[in-house]
């Protein structure tokens, strides 16, 4: 199958790499054309000047922008060639209802979609490692399979449309307590004086032991916030789970805090830097 990626930011750069290791890739557009001609030439593939002309050329498309209309406008301008038949894979983080939406307008031009966000961050894309969330026609998945086994170790198919977004905000808003939890507790060991490489090396190996703790708590806690999840982009994701939350009638304290958080450390400038900056509020606030 011929795959073509579109958007190549931190997480889209490194799956198409590893798209284009497994043979798959046939060529790649991003917003910034320089960006795209660069990593083609590495990687040998074609730098698409357009959507469009990506879309016709292959058969699967995959996606990895940053919000909602940004989905929706790429998915109108693969409309314009797309041919029946064509997958297109969306692993942006976006809402349910826009993913609806934008199965809707494929299905016009009989093509396939599957929302299918991912979690593991740039390492994650970077190693091929990512955990993949899977909504749309089940068929249409294990068809697609192949090809997204080329970024990702952990591929679940959730249900129909829409799913693989809902199980994703499931994901921001657990990621938000950790942070809090983790930010809040490591603000605390540093204030009692301890050896904050031990603390994290003896917590890490016990039942508080977590992904973010073991990849993030060295390097908060040395000041380096050098982004793996941009905290910009988990505030825009947590604004999707709180709609999506009000929608059915559930709470989320927690996310409400990050949100607020999160919304002070965008005023001060910080909006580009790494979720684990938050690290930096926790330590100001402490008393």
């Amino acid at each position: 199958m011929r795959a073509g990626m579109i958007g190549l930011g931190g997480m889209g750069a490194g799956m198409a790499r590893n798209l284009a290791k497994a043979d798959f890739l046939t060529g790649v557009y991003n917003r910034t054309p320089a960006t795209a001609e660069a990593l083609a030439e590495i990687l040998g593939v074609t730098a698409f000047s357009s959507i469009a002309d990506l879309a016709g050329a292959v058969d699967v498309v995959l996606l990895c922008v940053s919000a909602d209309p940004d989905v929706l406008a790429v998915v109108d301008a693969i409309r314009q060639t797309v041919r029946p038949g064509t997958i297109v894979v969306d692993m942006s983080t976006v809402s349910r209802r826009t993913a609806q939406e934008a199965a809707r307008r494929l299905a016009e031009q009989q093509a396939f979609f599957l929302d299918a966000p991912v979690s593991g961050g740039v390492e994650g894309a970077k190693n091929g490692t990512l955990a993949m969330m899977i909504g749309g026609d089940q068929a249409v998945f294990e068809k697609a399979k192949p090809v997204l086994s080329a970024m990702a170790t952990r591929i679940l198919y959730m249900g129909p449309t829409g799913a693989g977004q809902a199980t994703k905000a499931v994901n921001q808003i657990m990621c938000a307590g950790i942070n809090e939890a983790v930010t809040e507790a490591l603000a605390f060991a540093e204030a009692q004086d301890l050896p904050m490489d031990k603390v994290i090396e003896v917590i890490g190996g016990g039942a508080a032991g977590n992904w973010f703790l073991d990849k993030r708590g060295l390097t908060m806690t040395q000041g380096i916030f050098k982004p793996g999840f941009k905290l910009a982009l988990h505030h825009k994701d947590l604004k999707i789970c709180q709609a999506m939350a009000a929608e059915v009638g559930v709470e989320i304290p927690l996310s409400d805090m990050s949100v607020r958080d999160y919304e002070r450390l965008m005023a001060e400038g910080y909006g580009d830097e790494d979720i684990s900056a938050m690290y930096r509020l926790k330590k100001n606030d402490r008393r």
